[in-house]
């Protein structure tokens, strides 16, 4: 019999819950006020989402002039979430050349209709995301409170006032070449006056407005234009954006037509929603705006390790409109997404640019969003205007990155025949990977799966270990199948002993922070010429002795795989997807840890770019569990390791790899899966999940899978044979109870299933299923659980 756990705080919160299950799951609204029902869910919804959300860091800004705090907000206002069954489901980033996308879906073919979706594009980023703000004032005035000569270069400080009563001001300061121009314009908030003089120095007036963290003018336009307007602090910087260029177009020594904005983090995510919505702005660059900005909400999910919506919108309050946080793990029905404010800066410059390894961001989701925009560059004639830059290193920027930056306007602008050349770390497609391979797959060739159970080999019954184990063979061999041909290896033995200890990373270049020793945790670089699997890095942390070497007897180990980390592998982003207390948690109950960056992650992303042009017919899955294996490998030959007690524990990607890694090797002792799959073939005709295509068009982890797309029920294995596999091992699966990608329901009849192999080999107890009331993360109540669970499998291995 599967356990399960169903922790609820309070029990108010349980009644809420329990009401919105079961109003989703009644038949019996014909007895019901529909109005009624509507009203009772999505109040259900909001309760859940002020659980939830963390705190408001109010020391960064309040929500709105009116309100503190979110829960203050939704007080006042009493505004609920959507009705999100009437929001059709866009798993994917949405489409900006389809109309009504998610019901008639009509494509965008003429410029009529291009309209008609940049009309609607404009009104949903603003009702969700910046919040409404007025239109041009039409009533600016300006003084000029200094003006003085530095060389040959004038040096402007500017007001202006407009507004009601001309109370709004905004200072600008103008750096001006000599000569009598026109010339073009680097405009950028005031924090960035260092990046204006390389622009002055390449021949651009530049434009300093105070519309940053470090001056902000536009702080007071809140109370100025309230109640009529709720713009958030980055629509009134926004607003202020286009309250500089109306005075810029007022000077006859500026090039009208070549206007170039750009700023950076926070400010990266302003210049490109004014260019947006802006259309005198000729060019953009986005430098390093991360979530919110760059990054689409889709792609900063908890399972991306980067600042998710819940994260950002409590730790800068003012920053977006109130209601954006509904969407708290229902990303997947905001009818736009940040490759919306990309389409409508379309045809003009648009340059995405951020650093691989910053914290803050996610380099595989700005490429998806490059990737959902080029279509429309293309469909206006101007794919050249369309441009990606990644550096190495972190969040700051350089002198270097900054030539650059004007390098992109000049060529937009005409001034110089120089094209960026993009460079993609994630160029995977389906298409492209079936040209590499040349497969060509027919699913018809495959039998429709048997839907009488996991337990049944030929539609008979099994009835016994031995039945099993032939009914196991054919299953892993189908696995083995669609991970594709693995090219031989051999067995790399690890360091061995603690002598053995590596340098690190740090011996080629890292920029990413990993978890640290302690007093009682101290951490073993595995590294080579001592490393494991095929020339890898990875970190072993233990528990210590006064002395500092491992504590005595042989130690348990848990292999960490991290989620779909890009930048960072498993290092983590800080607030709540730290994993060094976990690691020091599961170190002070007497085991080891081991982790290393998956291949495409980390400081493995450049291995992965052309991973599929190197081995056309293997799978980044399969070299992913073949790593796991070899560092099953290395610990087993580990002097102070227990090799008969080695668990793995991942979330999200890591707890799909774990569970193929444990299906196929008989070496893993037992394993943790935190929201890491939801079964296949039951995701055929939903449209609230990317489905298989998750695996082989998203991620390019399986591509042999996208050949099912649509023929789902013909898949030759799903999640419950691989759980299955596992039996009669000790396996924990977490189910967060609202995880969008991986459905409660579908879970936990795939454990239902696999649990029938657990009872031939009578060990029902070491099936274990836990669903927490939350979304798709890692949280601190399902680190308990895995803590718990940990502790089990110490006592029994005694």
């Amino acid at each position: 019999m599967i356990q399960h756990n169903f922790p609820f705080r309070t029990a108010a919160a349980l009644s809420a819950i329990l009401l919105l299950v079961t109003l989703l799951h009644s038949r019996c609204y014909a007895t019901v006020d529909p109005e009624q029902v509507d009203s009772t869910k999505r109040k259900a919804i909001r309760d859940w989402v002020l659980k939830v959300l963390p705190p408001d860091h109010n020391s960064n800004g309040n929500v709105s002039v009116a309100d503190k705090t979110f829960a203050d907000w939704v007080r006042r206002t009493g505004e609920l979430p959507p009705d999100f069954e009437a929001l059709p489901s866009i798993p994917f980033l949405p489409d900006p050349l389809m109309l009504d996308e998610g019901r008639s879906n009509i494509p965008v073919k003429t410029t009529e209709q291009w309209k008609q979706k940049r009309e609607q594009m404009k009104a949903d980023l603003r009702h969700y995301i910046l919040g409404s703000f007025p239109p041009p004032p039409g009533n600016i005035t300006h003084k000029i409170l200094s003006e003085k000569k530095e060389g040959d270069v004038t040096l402007r400080m500017v007001e202006l006032s407009f507004g009601p009563a001309n109370k709004a001001k905004l200072t600008l300061e103008l750096l001006i070449p000599p000569g009598n121009g026109p010339f073009p314009v680097f405009l950028t908030q005031w924090n960035h006056r260092e990046w204006a003089q390389i622009a002055l120095r390449r021949g651009y007036m530049a434009c300093v407005y105070a519309a940053a963290d470090a001056k902000d003018d536009t702080q007071a336009y809140a109370g100025i234009w309230w109640p009529d307007y709720d713009f958030s602090l980055l629509g009134r910087r926004v607003y202020a954006t286009s309250r500089a260029i109306d005075y810029l177009y007022t000077l006859p020594f500026v090039d009208q037509s070549k206007i170039g904005l750009t700023g950076h983090s926070r400010n990266g995510k302003l210049s490109l929603m004014a260019a947006a919505f802006d259309e005198r702005i000729a060019a953009v660059n986005t430098s390093s705006s991360g979530t919110g900005g760059e990054v689409p909400w889709r792609f900063c999910t908890h399972k991306y390790d980067v600042e998710d919506l819940a994260l950002l919108t409590c730790a800068q309050p003012a920053w977006f409109h109130p209601r954006l946080r509904y969407f708290i793990g229902r990303e997947h029905k905001l009818p736009v997404d940040q490759n919306s404010f990309m389409a409508l800066v379309a045809p003009r410059g648009l340059m995405l640019s951020t650093a691989i390894n910053e914290n803050a961001s996610n380099p595989w989701g700005i490429e998806q969003a490059y990737h959902a925009t080029m279509p429309v560059y293309s469909f206006l004639g101007k794919e050249n205007h369309l441009a990606i830059r990644s550096r190495g290193g972190k969040h700051s920027v350089s002198a270097r990155d900054l030539e650059d930056y004007v390098d992109f306007f000049d060529y937009v602008f005409g001034r110089s025949s120089y094209q960026p050349v993009p460079r993609l770390n994630y160029p995977y497609s389906f298409d492209q990977w079936k040209r590499l391979s040349g497969e060509n797959i027919n699913p018809s060739d495959f039998p429709v799966a048997d839907h009488n159970g996991v337990d049944k080999m030929k539609g008979k019954q099994l009835t016994s270990v031995n039945e099993w184990k032939k009914r196991k063979e054919e299953i892993l061999t189908n696995l083995d199948w669609v991970m594709g041909d693995k090219p031989p290896g051999v067995v790399n033995p690890g360091p061995g002993n603690l002598k053995n200890r590596g340098g690190g990373e740090d011996n080629f270049g890292t920029f990413i922070t990993r978890p640290s020793g302690t007093a009682d945790m101290k951490v073993m670089p595995v590294s080579p010429y001592h490393g494991f699997g095929d020339n890898l890095f990875g970190y072993l942390y233990y528990p210590a002795d006064g002395k500092g070497n491992p504590r005595e007897g042989k130690l348990p180990v848990v292999v960490y795989l991290h989620e779909f980390d890009y930048s960072k592998g498993f290092g983590s982003s800080g607030w709540d997807h730290q994993i060094q207390p976990f690691f020091e948690k599961i170190i002070s109950m007497g085991f080891a840890v081991f982790s290393y960056d998956m291949i495409g992650c980390g400081n493995r992303i450049e291995e992965g770019t052309r991973f599929y042009e190197r081995y056309p017919r293997w799978s980044k899955l399969g070299k992913m569990v073949t790593d796991a294996q070899g560092a099953l490998d290395a610990l087993q030959n580990l002097d102070f390791i227990d090799g008969s007690r080695i668990y793995l524990a991942g979330y999200s990607l890591g707890g799909a790899v774990g569970l193929y890694a444990a299906a196929l090797d008989e070496r893993v002792k037992g394993v943790v899966s935190v929201a890491g799959f939801s079964p296949m073939r039951t995701a055929a005709g939903r449209h609230d999940t990317e489905g298989v295509k998750t695996y082989s068009h998203l991620h390019g982890l399986l591509p042999r899978l996208g050949f099912f797309a649509g023929h789902e029920h013909r898949i030759p294995y799903d999640f419950p044979e691989v759980l299955a596999s596992i039996a009669p091992r000790p396996l924990l699966v977490i189910a967060p109870e609202w995880d969008k990608d991986n459905p409660k329901k579908e879970v936990k009849a795939g454990l239902e299933e696999a649990g029938k192999i657990y009872r031939l080999y009578q060990s029902e107890k070491n099936l274990q299923g836990y669903f927490p009331a939350d979304h798709n993360r890692f949280s601190d109540e399902m680190k308990q659980k895995v803590y718990d669970w940990l502790e089990q499998q110490k006592k029994a291995g005694k």
